[in-house]
């Protein structure tokens, strides 16, 4: 494989560099800083700075400059980028035969309420069924960047339009309006949307949601308006198991608290989870396990559960 030989020596007149330092070159290129680099690679950022040295005397060119913000590519860089992000694709798709199973890291980015209530307590299953991979699971009001590999495998609330990632309909959830038994107790149980205006309203706060897919709140309250709001959905479902008022919370979560009950029984809004990955990690052994275990999960009851679904 060759690049331009304008910006860059042929492979066949050099000294062939090591795999390691093309990986390191392309987590620069995509981190843009040698220190996001080396905690990407799990290395230290010494480590980083001498392989990439190395690259750059064995291909007589410099590949970065140095800014204030990072490194940015240079002409010969940007040339060398699109051979190793070839070369990173045509790897990703060499299956692995290790006969103990898949191994290494598997980081995955989903939205606060989804990880916390649905994933995170089931991923002891599938830690047991593949013990040597070890799972990070970032769960948080906002997403990391497939597309620069800051995670494997996401769990986003809608399809990405842009980037080289690939998507599928994991699921559809229910959210439903919910208060607290003893909220109910106090201030009555209201059973129609008009009756809200009359009753404290828990939500987001609207210039600071993650997503469009959470700006439900207008097709319930109306003219109401929440007056607890957090951009935390976690937080929400703690002002109103405290008694703060009613609010929209996924079927997953709500239905877990007995301390909660359904109010207003005709609304129920319904979105969809989608699995992403990006297209150059999509047949790693460990993200193709993943994606059978979640399978699994769902079809195991996992599915009812997210839609709102009684057990039977």
């Amino acid at each position: 494989m060759q690049f331009d030989t304008k910006c860059a020596k042929p492979f066949a007149m050099m000294q062939a560099p090591d795999w390691n330092d093309y990986q390191t070159f392309l987590a620069i290129a995509r981190e843009g800083q040698l220190m996001r680099a080396a905690k990407r690679l799990g290395v230290n950022a010494t480590t980083i700075g001498r392989r990439l040295r190395r690259l750059e005397a064995q291909l007589g060119q410099t590949l970065f400059e140095q800014t204030r913000e990072g490194q940015l590519l240079t002409e010969a860089g940007e040339a060398l980028l699109a051979s190793v992000e070839a070369m990173a694709k045509a790897a990703s798709t060499i299956p692995s035969q290790d006969p103990e199973g898949p191994i290494g890291t598997l980081r995955i980015s989903v939205s606060e309420g989804f990880g916390t209530w649905f994933l995170a307590y089931r991923l002891p299953q599938f830690n047991e069924l593949y013990p040597r991979i070890t799972v990070d699971l970032v769960a948080s009001t906002s997403y990391l960047n497939l597309s620069r590999r800051e995670a494997d495998v996401a769990v986003f609330l809608s399809r990405p339009r842009a980037g080289l990632l690939v998507a599928r309909k994991l699921a559809p959830y229910d959210l439903r309006l919910y208060a607290s038994n003893a909220y109910l107790e106090r201030h009555g149980t209201p059973t129609s949307l008009p009756a809200l205006a009359h009753h404290k309203l828990v939500g987001y706060i609207p210039d600071l949601l993650s997503a469009p897919e959470l700006r439900y709140h207008q097709e319930v309250y109306r003219e109401s308006r929440a007056t607890l709001r957090s951009s935390s959905i976690n937080a929400q479902f703690a002002m109103i198991l405290g008694g703060g008022g009613i609010g929209v919370l996924p079927s997953f979560i709500g239905d877990l608290m007995p301390e909660l009950a359904r109010v207003v029984f005709d609304v129920r809004l319904q979105r969809n989870f989608w699995l992403v990955m990006h297209k150059d990690t999509q047949q790693l052994q460990k993200v193709k396990a993943f994606q059978s275990w979640m399978h699994d999960v769902l079809v195991s009851g996992g599915g009812r559960q997210l839609a709102g679904v009684p057990e039977e």
